[in-house]
């Protein structure tokens, strides 16, 4: 049984007899006519149990965009039901309006609506659906808690797309779809067209030329059907504050706008998020399902608090792709990491296929610990020691092969799209 306002109003009332008839006994009376009223309210109450409950919630939503869970409720008792529903979610869900009235007569239905503003990615379950039915008076009543599953996907928010359109106008370009027609090592014949003056007179095709009255040239196009591996390093590190998320959100940001350019451009992308072992791992998938699906593989990863292995990381590409392609490591620059984990086993990556390094960098040393910095002359210097370091690192990777990129968090995604770009463009891939 449950009781409301009401009754304590009624027990607040039961001064005025008191002041009357000030004994014990009145007290003792007074108290015995609220628990009859209580209960009699309580057991005329409609059952909480005698319910039809279906739940319909959106499958699947971005990070920070509105979703909807809907409860069907049908009365399948004999007396009125009024009350109040609770549709309860985790608080990360965002249920925040989700208690709602509810009045039914006997085989009624009624369509409850609970917005939903998720902010943290995953799979996010519903709790239980709580009913409390009122008795006539609305002093007292009954409560029944109905566990009911019900789970919405957040997938990556991938506020990067907006730098999409302007990477699918340069691939346009680069791919001979566009007026402008490349020529770079490794890159694939395409077609012959008329000389016009301006064009590259090493492209000319004599043999074609020879064949024919008016010069002729080959033109060009970027190399397609090639392999790209992102490694998304999910290991202690990711954690770090970047900006308003964190490492992980941002390369997470940046693996979605790689495989969405990557996969126009047509070639073939793989991903493995890692710490100590593949936490999760897309392969085999192309064409337009290839964005979707990591997008769902990426919704359930998140930051652990354990170094990353970057041996057996490198074991694990070596094992997985024994063509050469581009990996793409999305990690840290931190030093202490850099040169005792990833510098001894590098030479292993780079022999083999074309590597490239993307990290987010955090502002300050207090970013990093996520606490904001004050602006004198010890941040200052803390700042700059660690660019120092920072850079250091970023020249050992270079020497050692890599092609290190490091930016801001909102930056990080584009700028790694237009290094994938500038090697697609030379035929490096």
């Amino acid at each position: 049984m449950v009781i409301t306002g009401r009754l304590v109003v009624l027990g607040v009332a039961g001064v005025l007899p008191v002041l009357v008839r000030p004994e014990a006994s009145t007290v003792a009376w007074w108290f015995v006519v609220l628990m009859v009223l209580a209960g009699t309210d309580a057991l005329l109450a409609g059952s909480p149990r005698q319910v039809r409950l279906v739940r319909e919630v959106t499958p699947t939503v971005r990070l920070h965009e509105s979703a909807s869970s809907v409860l069907q409720v049908r009365s399948t008792g004999r007396r009125r039901l009024r009350g109040v529903v609770r549709d309860a979610w985790v608080p990360t869900a965002g249920a925040v309006h989700n208690r709602h009235p509810l009045r039914l007569r006997p085989g009624d239905g009624s369509r409850l609506v609970t917005p939903l503003l998720p902010a943290r990615r995953g799979d996010l379950p519903a709790g239980d659906v709580t009913i409390r039915s009122l008795g006539p008076l609305g002093i007292a009543g009954r409560q029944a808690s109905h566990d009911l599953a019900g789970t919405i996907r957040v997938l990556p928010e991938f506020a990067s797309r907006r730098h999409l359109p302007s990477r699918l106008a340069r691939l346009r370009e680069m791919d001979g779809r566009a007026a402008v027609q490349i020529r770079g090592e490794g890159t694939e014949f395409d077609s012959l067209r008329d000389y016009v003056i301006g064009d590259d007179v090493r492209s000319i095709d004599w043999r074609a030329t020879a064949r024919r009255t008016e010069v002729v040239v080959r033109t060009w196009r970027p190399e397609r059907d090639r392999r790209v591996l992102i490694v998304l390093d999910v290991g202690r590190t990711s954690a770090i504050r970047v900006g308003q998320g964190t490492r992980l959100d941002a390369g997470i940001e940046a693996a979605l706008l790689l495989t969405a350019l990557a996969s126009h451009a047509g070639d073939r992308v793989e991903l493995v998020a890692y710490d100590r072992a593949a936490r999760a791992r897309v392969t085999a998938v192309s064409g337009s399902r290839v964005l979707p699906t990591v997008a769902e593989a990426l919704s359930g990863v998140s930051e652990t608090l354990i170094e990353t292995d970057w041996t057996s990381l490198v074991t694990w590409v070596r094992t997985h792709q024994s063509q050469r392609c581009l990996v793409v490591l999305l990690t840290g620059l931190e030093p202490s990491v850099v040169e005792e984990g990833l510098l001894p086993v590098i030479g292993e990556l780079t022999s083999h296929h074309r590597v490239v390094l993307a990290s987010a960098r955090a502002d300050s040393v207090a970013d990093a610990a996520g606490m904001p910095a004050p602006d004198d002359a010890y941040d200052r210097a803390s700042r700059e020691r660690a660019d120092l370091d920072r850079a250091a690192v970023a020249e050992s990777l270079s020497r050692a092969g890599v092609r290190v990129i490091e930016g801001e968090g909102p930056d990080l995604a584009p700028q790694l799209c237009d290094a994938y770009l500038t090697l697609k463009s030379a035929g490096m891939l």
